[in-house]
């Protein structure tokens, strides 16, 4: 185990999320404040999802042909470039912000591809046994980056005052300016210590269509049954990311007006946040030893259900934060073992490929997650957490029945 380079994925990938953490609370805001409608609100929320559907894929084979390295080189500059672009449309009005903004969130989305890439870093220097245990760091790094983000935000918008110490921050272009600066930052740090993990090879994957990629991947059944699984489990959180917020606000009679019930969700959010960097940081390991990778996903599914199902009708602060719990320790519990399995059961030249593939479908659910959940919203506050722990349970099922649970060979 190369103890150095893990430091590094970690903080890469950590520094990454602390950016997206940082811009994502604003886009809306700053989105109808240029005079978007909520279509096109939504829109330019979806679009770097978008992007990374039909770009990860390529990033990740390209990973397998040249090198980890290189591509998260690219990934790092182009997320800094990208959030430049950011902070100039934070300072600027009407149509031409609108499109600069739009446009910075898309270049975001074809660069995006450092996650899926660091995965199969892990993948490449770490044994099977050890690989999601490994993969659970990628976890951490997202809950860590979804607490911090949203603070610096708030900090390089308005400033602290603390002890004496006064900054005034930089106003509207400050979270662009910050998140475009630790990007570059995390590239230099890339560039300066991280070592290329996988050796050239005379074996490569076969060139592929996009399409062709997909079946290809799809068609192995056990490695298409985690990337289905992965998306179920994406899709249903990302309904209740997308909709928390309109919940507590309906079920606790809250004022989204008042600072003070403002401040609620976003403490629900980095709650989550902590609960599920403890398990993906220290737990995760023990998990997988005690059940073995197929179960644990099955099991983190059925948590996930079991939590989604009564959530719309807690009325206590009490209970909603163990429902919460819940919710947190089962998503967290699903996303390393499905990437450690997809990587034991790849193919050591087509690992980019395949996690590329699958954070594919994952972009996919980020898509179609919020729209499904702020639709049903509408129509009554229980049906999206009701369907969605509908989802959840066929999914734990189908993971129960379906995955083997003696992990076999590459297919």
């Amino acid at each position: 185990m190369k103890k150095p380079s893990l430091l590094v994925i970690f903080l890469t990938v950590f520094l990454d999320l602390v950016g997206f953490g940082i811009v994502l609370p604003l886009l809306p805001v700053y989105s109808e404040n240029f005079g978007a409608s909520g279509f096109l609100v939504g829109v330019i929320m979806a679009s770097f999802s978008a992007m990374q559907f039909f770009f990860a894929p390529m990033w990740g084979r390209w990973s397998d042909r040249v090198g980890r390295r290189p591509v998260l080189l690219i990934s790092n500059f182009g997320s800094a470039v990208s959030y430049a672009l950011f902070a100039v449309a934070s300072g600027m009005k009407g149509e031409t912000a609108l499109w600069m903004l739009l446009a910075s969130r898309v270049f975001a989305g074809i660069c995006g591809a450092n996650i899926s890439v660091a995965q199969a870093y892990i993948a490449d220097i770490t044994p099977p046994e050890d690989r999601s245990r490994r993969m659970g760091l990628i976890g951490m790094a997202f809950g860590l980056g979804f607490i911090l983000g949203p603070a610096l935000s708030g900090l390089s918008l308005a400033g602290f005052n603390v002890f004496g110490l006064k900054f005034n921050g930089f106003g509207s272009t400050g979270p662009g300016r910050v998140a475009a600066a630790m990007c570059f930052g995390n590239f230099l740090l890339t560039f300066a210590i991280l070592p290329e993990s996988r050796q050239p090879s005379s074996e490569h994957a076969a060139e592929r269509p996009r399409l062709a990629l997909w079946t290809h991947t799809l068609a192995r059944p056990q490695v298409g049954l985690l990337v289905w699984l992965f998306f179920l489990a994406t899709f249903a959180f990302s309904c209740f990311e997308t909709t928390l917020g309109l919940l507590v606000i309906d079920s606790f009679k809250l004022d989204i007006h008042k600072p003070d019930d403002a401040k609620v969700i976003g403490y629900l959010f980095a709650y989550c946040g902590l609960v599920g960097a403890f398990v993906q940081g220290g737990a995760i390991g023990r998990a997988v030893k005690k059940l073995g990778e197929p179960k644990l996903i099955a099991v983190s599914l059925l948590f996930t259900a079991a939590s989604l199902a009564p959530l719309p009708y807690v009325r206590s602060w009490g209970a909603l934060l163990g429902v919460l719990a819940l919710l947190a320790i089962g998503s967290s519990l699903a996303r390393a073992p499905i990437f450690g399995l997809l990587s034991i059961l790849t193919p050591a030249h087509e690992q980019g490929e395949t996690i590329g593939v699958a954070q594919s479908f994952g972009s996919l659910a980020r898509i179609a997650g919020p729209i499904f959940a702020g639709s049903l919203f509408h129509l009554h506050p229980s049906w999206p957490y009701l369907a969605c722990a509908g989802v959840s349970l066929a999914a734990g099922l189908l993971a129960w029945g379906k995955l083997n649970h003696a992990v076999g060979k590459p297919q």
